[in-house]
């Protein structure tokens, strides 16, 4: 398995990974496609895409289904999944639409839910797994929106994380990974309560027995302004993992965001 530049689409035969930036992946397996959190522009909020090219092409505007791990904008980006074929399957966590009714808008075929189910697409099928984060939209408010990772199972078995910490039950929740999407770091100088770094991420990729493992949410977005700020937040984490994870015998690969992993 190797990583090449990006190209506009990773195609449709064998398996493969795209990396579009922060949480954002094209995953393919067994012909289907799968997106992830998509972010599709150069800004979100107070935050601007720093590196890499703003993500295009069929796979990316058409997948088959799209899976959302949490209500933050950074996730759940609404101008993003507007550019989306309103045909294309939308997984969310159980009782977002009523948290945000603009979700009902930009497609009419939400799939709701909550740690345990499994969806069916295409030719994989899709586990929601729990996280350890806020999967609130906004920071007050009761917490009854769960945050999701999910674990997508065809001729291999993908772990994509969304945004999490390490908690107890992961080993219960997740095993026998191919290839894990671990966050390492966020889109800020600061890393709060729900993230990982990436000695956490590496504890993580043990714990779900990863043979393969790949750090995102780091090295895209970043605040407007703060450039200059604890830069080493911004391009370091990638490489920590993959040094870390490498001193403790994980095959572990960062890409640029755009790049790609056939395997």
């Amino acid at each position: 398995m190797g990583a090449t530049s990006g190209a506009d689409d990773v195609g449709r035969i064998g398996r493969s990974l795209r990396w579009l930036g922060h949480a954002s992946t094209v995953i393919e397996d067994r012909g289907t496609v799968v997106m992830t959190d998509p972010v599709l522009t150069s800004r979100v909020a107070h935050l601007r895409r720093r590196r890499g090219p703003v993500p295009s092409g069929p796979a990316v505007l058409n997948p088959d289904v799209v899976l959302l791990s949490h209500l933050h904008a950074d996730h759940t980006h609404l101008p993003s999944l507007r550019q989306l074929s309103e045909d294309v399957p939308v997984v969310v966590p159980a009782g977002a639409p009523d948290a945000l009714p603009a979700l009902r808008d930009v497609g009419d075929r939400l799939i709701e839910v909550q740690p345990g189910d499994t969806v069916s697409i295409g030719e994989v099928s899709i586990q929601a797994v729990p996280a350890d984060h806020d999967g609130r939209r906004w920071r007050r408010g009761p917490r009854r929106i769960p945050a999701l990772g999910y674990v997508i199972t065809g001729d291999q078995r993908t772990y994509f994380a969304g945004d999490t910490d390490l908690y107890p039950a992961l080993a219960d929740w997740v095993t026998d990974i191919d290839l894990a999407l671990l966050p390492v770091g966020g889109w800020g100088p600061t890393l709060g309560a729900g993230h990982m770094d990436p000695a956490r991420a590496v504890r993580a990729a043990e714990i779900v027995s990863a043979r393969r493992v790949v750090p995102i949410h780091f090295g895209t977005l970043w605040p407007i302004g703060l450039g200059r700020v604890r830069p080493e937040r911004f391009f370091g984490p990638g490489g920590e993992f993959v040094r870390l994870a490498t001193e403790t015998g994980l095959r572990a690969t960062e890409l640029e965001p755009g790049d790609s992993l056939r395997w």
